[in-house]
């Protein structure tokens, strides 16, 4: 048999109707794959993007953010509303609930699903914000200006009570933590980023663990009775792989796919990418699970490449995502770790600072808040290895591209 005909006798099943998934059949089609795709998606909406919800869908400035992508002309069959329930990689079979589906190559692409609160699920008033059903149920809830309370101060949930308090809600923050983004970024970074709440008239409570949630109040471990007449959960993601359990696909610490760096898995003709997975990074030297939109965008370049046959590099990208919230834009590059050096770039109690991570002088991290510039030369620099000047780096009116070393 000809490659051209093996090629176009082979059948793609992408189970994920997410970023990641729709990017690798869009990469199989760029990149010359004439065979069956099918993009396999849960919810029967037409597939969108994410980040939008938790701004212009959410304050209904944009009725949804489906991809402007035409499947039909690609060649693309979408198969929507429909959950999967489990593979069985040696029968090279998906099980679904509208039956079994036959594949040539897997590509898993599930994403994330957002952590419960405990004792919160049923009742009436709690809200998560991960679906487009989900930024449906909240917008009447914002534009009756109702009193929420947010659990969880991490990305999603100042993103959200951004948008609340845009819409003239009452918004109160709790946070177990000592600080917004208590696990995304440390002590001395993260701590000026509390009074962005105060500023946007929201109030944030941290050191707050939630005892129960009830109809109408949310009740703190220290006996503080918050009235709430809505409560949005955020209190972060993990992936989605319960349903992986029995199919011999190696999961990892986090219940991730362990992928191989180029994000085959475990076992033969299965790929995965995006929040779902985890990968070797040669520049940092462990293994990264990166939940971020830019992931889900490169990593199918990869996956498409070694289904067609190709050779492609290893994946090692520098992690990158952005987060809008209390009139800041916020970027970040690279991945630091608690040994690495911290170079400030501005006063962070500023409208605009920048903070680099070094590691034995070679650049690995920027955050810019409100500084795209430094975001933009600090990502290239991190992509190339540079060596920075901590004292070059550390004044803002030096471009981090004039800071570097020989």
């Amino acid at each position: 048999m000809s490659e051209q005909r093996r090629q176009t006798e082979r059948r793609i099943v992408i189970v994920g109707a997410g970023m990641a998934g729709v990017q690798t059949a869009v990469a199989l089609r760029d990149q010359g794959f004439a065979g069956a795709v099918t993009l396999i998606g849960a919810e029967p909406h037409q597939p969108y993007d994410r980040p939008p919800l938790s701004k212009a869908v959410l304050l209904g400035k944009a009725e949804g953010s489906a991809f402007d992508i035409d499947f039909e002309a690609l060649g693309i069959e979408l198969s929507l509303g429909h959950e999967v329930t489990g593979v069985r990689p040696a029968a090279h079979e998906l099980d679904t609930s509208s039956g079994p589906v036959p594949y040539d190559v897997l590509v898993i692409a599930t994403g994330a699903q957002p952590i419960l609160l405990p004792g919160a699920s049923g009742v009436p008033g709690v809200h998560l914000l991960r679906t487009l059903d989900d930024a449906e149920r909240l917008r009447p809830v914002l534009a009756e200006q109702h009193r929420i309370v947010v659990v969880g101060a991490g990305w999603i949930g100042a993103e959200f009570a951004t948008a609340a308090r845009e819409a003239g809600c009452s918004v109160t923050v709790v946070e177990a933590a000592g600080r917004p983004l208590a696990g995304a970024l440390p002590a001395e970074v993260a701590a000026p980023m509390a009074a962005w709440y105060a500023d946007s008239g929201a109030e944030l409570r941290t050191h707050a663990r939630v005892e129960r949630v009830e109809p109408g109040s949310v009740l703190l471990d220290d006996g503080t009775r918050l009235p709430a007449d809505a409560v949005v959960v955020g209190i972060g993601a993990r992936p989605a792989t319960d349903w992986l359990g029995g199919s011999g696909i190696t999961l990892g610490a986090h219940r991730e796919i362990v992928a191989d760096d180029h994000l085959r898995t475990s076992e033969p003709d299965v790929y995965a990418v995006g929040d779902c997975s985890s990968f070797p990074s040669g520049r940092y030297g462990e293994r990264l699970l990166v939940h971020h939109w830019d992931n889900a965008l490169q990593g199918p370049r990869t996956v498409a490449a070694n289904i067609i046959g190709e050779t492609p590099s290893a994946y090692d990208p520098v992690p990158y995502f952005w987060s809008e919230q209390f009139g800041r834009f916020v970027q970040y590059a690279g991945h630091h770790a608690p040994a690495d050096e911290l170079i400030r770039r501005g006063d962070p109690s500023g409208a605009a600072w920048t903070v680099c991570w070094l590691r034995e002088g070679v650049l690995v991290a920027v955050l810019a808040v409100g500084r795209p510039r430094d975001l933009a030369q600090g990502r290239k620099l991190i992509e190339a290895g540079m060596r920075l000047s901590p004292e070059l780096a550390s004044d803002p009116a030096v471009p981090l591209k004039k800071a570097t070393l020989p």
